[in-house]
């Protein structure tokens, strides 16, 4: 499903970087709605910002014609809930204050007040507004409301000065909105009872590299997306993340530590240094094997024949885990099979010594692509979740986790 933005663009010379995140925003496969505001008109244009876009920009509170699924009256509340989460780029010192004292005189404002979203503020300003105690303590009371932030950057300002101020770059935004979205970005979400509040969670994700040689090496397709969505959702039901991942070109999940690794045996070292832990999700593609010797240098290509490779067992992260001193209380690995998943994922289950194995069917489009469908397998039995998207996946896994853990429950 096509993630939506409502980008609120405020008055500064920050509000072209604005341009360049719906640009950013549309190349990730993520729609953006813009909120143009009297201030934000002075910098750049509504025809500009709409041709980005491809949809109608909004800047009056008294003019919301019919163009928004034919909602007129309270143009306000649908824009304000219509999509998934709001990003204000950039947020000026006037619009931020606004906010945070609940003023709603524009549309902008109107908007952010009548949300039941959470709102990632990039905030732009002179370094001396930006430190000012007034500025800080709207921040604070932002931040305690839901809000999330990206920046100010350190650099020189549009007025000569130099400190932080800076809006952060598009990309650097676009990254953040990215990672969020993996989230459940409502407020009613960010309010809820957190079963895993004071819990750590552990969680590999994503493919490992195994070396060949400095520019060759042996992977898979996993793209990261289903273990980097667990640690998301882990986060949202209030544990303490670590997620451990191979190369992915995703973002770090917000409120998530992440720790890069490459290959297996830095992922096992990483893992063990992680602990002690709650929560073990094991859910990093693991290259079953590697290089019996990794060359120095480059190795030439022979000039005929292939050259031999020899190979040796990666070390079974998630059974050394289940067998550890430090095994958390609950550990859960990932069967990632073509054929015979559910009877495969019984018989890993026993021999890894894990409690919980979640099974799926990797013979599509599974590992590079967003949806997933899988069977839990339990001591008790097994679930067959239909296929959805990786992060419903991931937030309906986390729920059966988050029982396990909950005191209200018992």
């Amino acid at each position: 499903m096509t993630k939506k933005v409502l980008l609120i663009i405020g008055g500064g010379i920050a509000a072209y970087k604005s341009l360049l995140l719906i640009r950013e925003l549309a190349r990730r496969g993520i729609e953006t709605q813009v909120i143009l505001t009297t201030g934000g008109a002075e910098f750049v244009t509504p025809l500009s910002a709409g041709a980005l876009s491809g949809k109608t920009v909004f800047t009056n509170l008294w003019d919301m014609t019919p163009t928004v699924e034919g909602e007129a009256e309270m143009g306000h509340i649908e824009l304000s809930r219509s999509a998934d989460m709001i990003v204000v780029a950039p947020a000026t010192a006037n619009l931020m204050s606004r906010a945070a004292h609940g003023v709603a005189d524009d549309l902008a404002t109107t908007t952010l007040l009548a949300t039941d979203k959470r709102v990632l503020y990039a905030p732009a300003m002179n370094v001396r507004m930006w430190e000012a105690a007034a500025t800080q303590r709207n921040v604070k009371a932002l931040n305690a409301d839901g809000a999330l932030f990206i920046g100010p950057d350190a650099g020189e300002m549009a007025c000569g000065e130099f400190g932080p101020g800076r809006m952060a770059e598009p990309d650097a935004i676009a990254d953040a909105v990215q990672a969020a979205l993996m989230g459940d970005m409502t407020l009613d979400g960010l309010r809820a009872h957190k079963p895993l509040a004071g819990r750590r969670a552990l969680v590999t994700a994503g493919p490992t590299r195994e070396a060949i040689d400095p520019v060759r090496y042996i992977s898979n397709q996993s793209s990261g997306l289903q273990g980097y969505a667990i640690a998301q959702a882990l986060a949202d039901q209030g544990a303490e993340v670590t997620l451990v991942s191979g190369p992915t070109a995703l973002p770090a999940p917000h409120g998530v530590a992440r720790i890069d690794v490459e290959s297996a045996r830095d992922m096992l070292d990483a893992v063990e240094d992680a602990l002690p832990s709650d929560i073990f999700v094991s859910v990093a593609a693991v290259a079953d094997w590697r290089p019996a010797k990794q060359f120095d240098k480059k190795a030439p290509k022979p000039k005929t024949g292939v050259p031999p490779l020899e190979m040796v067992e990666n070390p079974d992260i998630l059974a050394r885990i289940c067998k550890s001193k430090l095994r958390p209380k609950l550990c859960i690995g990932f069967a990632a099979q073509t054929h015979d998943v559910v009877k495969l994922a019984r018989a890993k289950r026993k021999r890894k010594g894990c409690d919980w194995i979640v099974a799926n069917d990797v013979s599509g489009d599974v590992m590079g692509g967003q949806q997933n469908s899988v069977t839990v397998v339990t001591e008790d039995g097994e679930e067959t979740w239909s296929r959805a998207d990786k992060r419903n996946i991931a937030r309906r896994l986390a729920a059966k986790i988050g029982r396990v853990f909950d005191e209200t429950s018992a």
